[in-house]
This record gives structure tokens, sequence and C-alpha cells, in this order.
């Protein structure tokens, strides 16, 4: 890259080509070779298995007492050894990475370190332990393979993982298919984003700052924004300079003067804000990155987005098959700690103190807040209801020391004051149910889908709180202290026995793990991609204010939101009992924030929070999938799809124009109409932004042979000949269907030659009419004459 940079692409190649003779010459003295012998099994390996043992032992044990749930002791076995078989690995890589002084550095590892073949992952499997499989239905086995290839496998573990292998190779042959369809659709989007002038002068842009996922930054800021344009200019927070001044290209030493005066959000500029009218602008794109330089003219951005995003998508299928059906879970994540020395500060904190003294969080939307020396904000977790602060606010904290810890596997519901629990609606057979435990004989209650009862229509589950004169408590805000539970639930406490502020009433367990298989990531791009409703959407508010809980339906519960400024009307919304409600009585929400657990609509975060929120939403959960494995993706690629998604807009309020309301048009028509309109003084219309699925917006792109190409090529024709339209063939794909150039590359030099001859052609028709009419004046004033 440096020298790329530095000396062009002619000495590159050169100095290409004598790195490639010196490793093959290298290769050949140092005789590398792999050897059973360089797989070294660690010796802590023995130890950290036992430790493992006795946890699950322990859980076991627990489960057999009647004190933890089959489910909750599934969760804890598979926790404890997902996180055995890491840091067996770890273990491993670290004794075959010290090389002995005078020893030969260990082969294996140099084939892997090198990034030649073989991945940590493999060399665990080989030398670590094998860890957990999964059964063809996707659930984790929960007794791991505790051998390695190299010790050899049991019988037994032997069978275990022939599941795992089956799996993988039916998959593979299966996700091609899937993967190669999501390509072609990406193609036939983005195929007429081309870049068609140098700078469309806008100085909207998306903001952008590092990925941070559970404290550690996980995508650097420079990453992000290397090869982008500034959108306004870049100001030192400290000595208010301009460190690059708007429209410029951010390089590498721009990054560096960026990440030197500490500004950590920039506002760059997006293909998705792009103001030209046909195709993207070459500033909006940035940097062209197969070359490093500015983007050329008549590049098919469209098309390389495309291809760079459904390629890996042929690899993350092949993914699994390597590692041969071993789970991959991360271990839940269960506490927060401190990435760098800092000051705490909590923002919305609103806390019990439990029997033991430490504050519970009771909030949803409690944030700890790390701040610097200089005190600026360095980073910023999202802390769990029912999480124990072990740092209070203004707690200094050194690096590496624990903020908060909470329970992963279940999800508390928790007393705010001292008192007596009373059953409500609870009645057996009806709305709970005893579960015995056929493992342990123990019983314990469990909260059923009570609305399925002939008499459980109207019940309302939940648990009060009383004081010693039987009445109910009243909380902090002025309501009653009622915990209304969803099913599932299981009761932790029993009626009529006296309970403490911060204790657990009822666990909620969590759904069980199911690994993770890159099919959760094809699915998942092509459903975010598809702009489809996930499954189990969540619900979210729509305006800021206060959480009240209104009159119930039969089998849904409603919850207004009574927003903050008097003007606007309260906002009603209906959530089917029995879904667990993420809000209490009296919380105060925000714009988007989730009243119920679930994804997020990519609709609503459009209609609610707007285009940016909307782009770095999908931007997000599209990494998470490929960052999973570890595959990079530039930004701007999944921005340029997300443009082609965002086409359309909805007429609200046709003005004086021609438009219909409730109609859905292109955003370029629709800019020129109102253009029109405002100059000719008259009322412009308004409309807002319409997602569509790829698929959908393929169908319903401006030129009908290139959607008639794609699908449904009948009835696209159809409507196309019904109501006459006209293809200006724009795209690369109707171009090559009708056999003409296409209008990128060298093609596009050609049709922007077409366009000015011409625009000249008209110009010199104008001055010949004239021409022509001032001769005929002539004539005429000579025949008076």
């Amino acid at each position: 890259d440096e020298v790329y940079r530095h000396c062009g692409q002619k000495e590159t190649v050169i100095f290409c080509d004598h790195l490639m003779t010196l490793g093959f010459q290298q290769a050949c003295k140092a005789g590398i070779s792999f050897g059973k012998n360089d797989l070294i099994i660690p010796e802590a390996k023995r130890k950290l298995v036992a430790e493992a043992q006795d946890q699950v032992k322990q859980y076991e044990q627990q489960y057999q007492d009647g004190l933890i749930t089959q489910g909750e002791k599934y969760n804890k076995v598979v926790d404890v050894w997902s996180r055995c078989s890491d840091r067996v690995a770890d273990e491993m890589l670290k004794k075959i990475r010290s090389a002995a002084p005078g020893e030969p550095v260990n082969s294996v590892w140099m084939m892997s370190d090198s990034g030649a073949r073989g991945s940590a992952a493999q060399i665990k499997q080989l030398a670590g332990m094998r860890g957990l499989m999964a059964k063809p239905s996707g659930e984790i086995i929960e007794t791991p393979i505790i051998s390695n290839f190299k010790e050899g496998l049991t019988v037994l573990e032997y069978f275990n993982s022939t599941h795992g292998a089956r799996k993988g190779l039916a998959d593979t042959a299966l996700k091609t298919a899937n993967s190669g369809y999501l390509t072609r659709r990406l193609v036939d989007v983005a195929q007429d984003a081309i870049i068609t002038e140098d700078d469309c002068g806008t100085t909207r842009g998306l903001l952008t700052s590092a990925v941070v996922d559970g404290g550690e930054v996980i995508t650097p800021l420079a990453d992000r924004i290397l090869g982008r344009t500034a959108a306004v200019d870049i100001i030192d927070p400290l000595s208010g300079e301009v460190v690059l001044p708007a429209g410029e290209l951010i390089d590498e030493n721009a990054v560096d003067r960026i990440e030197r005066a500490g500004i950590d959000t920039i506002k760059i500029r997006s293909v998705l804000t792009c103001e030209s009218r046909i195709g993207v602008c070459g500033k909006c794109y940035g940097r062209d990155l197969a070359r490093g330089t500015v983007v050329n003219m008549g590049e098919a951005v469209g098309v390389i987005a495309a291809q760079s995003i459904g390629e890996p998508g042929t690899q993350l299928t092949m993914r699994t098959f390597h590692i041969g059906g071993a789970a991959q879970r991360g271990a839940e994540q269960s506490s927060v700690e401190a990435a760098f020395d800092a000051t705490v500060r909590i923002e919305n904190r609103n806390v019990v103190m439990d029997s033991a003294g430490v504050p519970v969080v009771m909030g949803r939307n409690c944030e700890i807040v790390l701040i610097d020396e200089a005190g600026r904000e360095k980073a910023r977790h999202r802390i769990p209801y029912g999480a124990r602060l072990i740092a209070d606010e203004g707690r200094r904290v050194m690096q590496g020391e624990r903020l908060a810890e909470w329970d992963p596997v279940t999800i508390p519901i928790i007393t705010e004051r001292d008192g007596v629990a009373h059953y409500v609606d609870l009645i057996m057979g009806v709305s709970m149910k005893e579960e015995l435990d056929e493992a342990t004989g123990i019983s314990y209650l469990v909260v059923t889908d009570w609305k399925q009862q002939p008499r459980g229509g109207d019940l309302r589950p939940r648990i009060t709180l009383r004081d010693e004169a039987g009445e109910v408590v009243t909380l902090a805000n002025g309501l009653e202290a009622r915990y209304f539970l969803p099913e599932k639930a299981i009761l932790s406490v029993e009626n009529g026995a006296p309970v403490k502020a911060g204790d657990v009433i009822a666990r909620l367990p969590r759904e069980s793990y199911k690994t993770r298989d890159i099919t959760g990531g094809l699915p998942r791009v092509a459903e975010l991609f598809e702009a489809r409703k996930p499954k189990d959407f969540a619900i979210i508010s729509e305006s800021e204010g206060r959480v009240e809980f209104g009159k119930d339906y039969k089998a849904k519960r409603r919850i207004i939101v009574a927003p903050t400024d008097e003007d606007k009307e309260p906002v009603e919304y209906l959530i089917p009992k029995g879904k667990h409600i993420s809000v209490q009585e009296g919380d105060y929400v925000g714009k988007g924030d989730l009243l119920m657990d679930g994804n997020r609509v990519p609709h609503d975060i459009l209609r609610i929070l707007g285009v940016e929120e909307l782009a770095s939403y999908l931007i997000n959960e599209i990494q998470e999938v490929y960052r999973l494995q570890g595959v990079r993706i530039n930004d701007k690629h999944i921005e340029v799809i997300v443009r082609q998604m965002l086409q359309k807009v909805e007429i609200e309020d046709p003005g004086d124009t021609t438009f219909l309301a409730g109609e859905q048009v292109d955003r370029s028509e629709f800019d020129i109409e109102n253009a029109k309109i405002e100059r000719e003084g008259l009322r412009a219309a308004r409309a807002h932004p319409v997602l569509q699925g790829i698929t959908k917006a393929s169908l319903q792109t401006n030129s009908f042979i290139s959607a008639a190409s794609f699908q449904e090529t009948t009835r696209v024709l159809t409507e196309a000949a019904v109501s006459g339209r006209i293809d200006g063939l724009t795209g690369l794909k109707e171009n090559v269907i009708v056999g003409r150039l296409i209008p990128a590359g060298t093609g596009s030099v050609i049709a922007r030659l077409r366009e000015i001859a011409a625009e000249r052609d008209r110009e010199l028709a104008v001055i010949a009419a004239k021409e022509e009419e001032m001769g005929q004046l002539v004539e005429a004033q000579q025949h008076t004459a």
C-alpha cells in the first residue's frame, strides 16, 4: 500500500515480483513441515477441564436441589464449556507461540500466523479440545468433546462429531445457491448506480463514530472515515482551528491529524445523502477502493458494491464447514469492565439498595459513562435492568476494574420496596402450574399461558406488595407496587413471604441458545436487504414521554406514551399479552426507545428517526453478521445498496403538482417537479421517504427492460405496455440487452459526448430558427418598403 502510494503502479508490480521470489527462496531454505510434535497439548488442559467439570457438577447439584430449572442449567453448562474450551485454546496458543531460545519457531504456528493456511480455531481442534458440538436441529449438545484430534476421540465423541460434519457438508451445498441469489438481487438493484459527476455540492452527510460493542472498540473511527470526504469543516475541539476543510478527501495524513486532535465523531459525505439526479457523485463516494485514488467518472460503483457484499456470502456459507459443526457461541456477556482509567458518571440513575447494600439498577435506560482526565466522554455502556452496580457515581476506576454485573441467563423482576408478597390472579391450574422436575423431584411455580384457559381471559397475573396492615405499598412515583408477570416467568417468592427492596420475586429465562450458524448470517443479511419485518419484532416509541398502562383489551395490553410537551396527543400502542414489556409504568422513554424486546423494524426506524438513523442501523446490523465471520466490508458498499432501497418517496400532500396523495414516485422526479412548481410560485408537494426491499426496488426501477430481465417478466412487460412507459436506457442492464455500449467506463464518456453533441445541435437549431425568423422579418420589411 505504502509503495503504491509513493511510487506508483509500475514500481509496485516489480516490488511484488521481487517479494514473491524472496518468499519462495526462503520457504525452500526453511524446510517448513507439518509434524505431529508441533501440535503441543497444554499441560493446563487437564486442570481447566477438571475445573469446568466441577462447575458443571455444581450446576447439576443445584438443578437436583431445584434451585435452577432445566433450561437454566443447560444455558449455564453450555456457558461453562464454551469458556473452558476458549481458555484451553489460549493456553495452547501461548505454548505454541513461545519459542525457546535456540529452538526453531513452531511450523504450525508459522503457517497459521502468516495467514497462509489454518486458523486458530482449527489448531484448537487439533491440539486443544474440540469443544461443543451442535445437534442436527441446531441446538448444542451439552456434553462437549474434551479430546482433540491428536489424542484421538472416544467412540461416543466420534459419533457426536459426525452430526456436525454431515450438517456442515449438507449446508454448504444448499447455501451456495442462496448466496448466489442474494448477489443477483443486489447486482440488479444497484446496477444503475454509476459515478456521473465530480461533486453534487451537498453539505449533508452521515455522523460517523467508532463502533463500540460491550465496551471494546471493534472498528476504530480511523478505519471508518479513511478515503471518505468531509461534509463540514472538521474543527479541533481544543484549539478551534480547522483540521480539514469541508469537501476534502480524508487520507492517511488527515486521519492522523484527526486522531491527534481527539475528535470522536465526524460528519462524512455519503452516497445516501448525495444530491446527484442520476447516479452518484465522486465526492460523496470517496476513494476508489481498488486504486486508492479519487474515484473515476463512469465507475460502476453499484455493481462493485453488490459484488463486494455478495461474494463473501459464498465464503460465509463455507465457513461452518471448516469447523466441522463445532458450535461457536460467544460466552454471554454478564459484566462490564473499564477499558481504561477513568471517572464514572451514571446517567438516568434509578437504583434500590438490596439486602447486601449493593445498588441494583431499576431503570431500563441507565448508562455508565467513563470520563477521562480532560473531561471527555470515552465510553458509554447501557446497563440492563436488574444489574448490580459495583462502581457508583463519581468513583475513579482503574483499567480492567468491574463496573457492573448481571445474570446473563435470566431477566429478573425486582421489588423496589419492603413488604409482603401477595399473589393476585395467580390461580393454580389456570394462570400458573407447578412444574415437577422429573430428575430432581422438586417443584417450582411457573406462570402459564392463561389466555388459552376458558376462565382465564380477564386475568392479569401479578404479585403485589402489601404492608403489615394489608394495604398495597405505594412506590416513590406514586403508583402501587404491582408486578405483572409474563408467561414462562418462574416465581421466586412464596405467597405471603416477606420481601426486601432489591429482592428478585420472579425470573424470566432468556431463550436457550441456538448456534449462530452463518445461516443466521445469510438469511439475516437477506432479511435486512429485503426490509422484511422480523419475526418477533419490537415496538418502538414514536415520541418521548412518560409511560402509562391503559385499560387492557382481551388479548392485548395497552401502553400509552404521554408526551412531555402538552400540545401533542398521547400515542397508544397495543402489545400482545404475555410478551415481555421492557418498560414499567411511570418510566420515561425517548423517541425510538424499545417498548418491548425484539428486533427493530427498519420501516419504523425510518419513520420515527429518519434516514441517517436507518442507514446506521442497517450498516451496523449487516456489518455485525460479516464481522462474526471475520469478513471486512467497507461501509460505502452497504450505503450504495441502501441508497437504491430509498429511491422512492410517498406523497403526503400533493400541493399544486400533478401527483396524487399516497402515490409512490421517484425521488429525483419528485425534486424536479417541486423545483418547477416553486419557480412558478405555487405550493410544493410534501412527501416522506419509503424503504423498499431489494427485490421490490429492482422491479420498480425506471427501466422496464431491466425489471423484466430480473423477475416476473410477463407482469412487468404487460404493465409497461399498458401504461405506455418509455425506457431512457440509463442503467447497465438495459443497454446490454438492446446491444448498446454500457454507460460505464469509456461508455460513460461517449454517452457524455453524445449528450453534449445533442445539446449543441439543439442550440444550433435554435440559432438557425432565429436567423430564419430574422431573415423573414427583413424580407417582410423590404417588401413593405
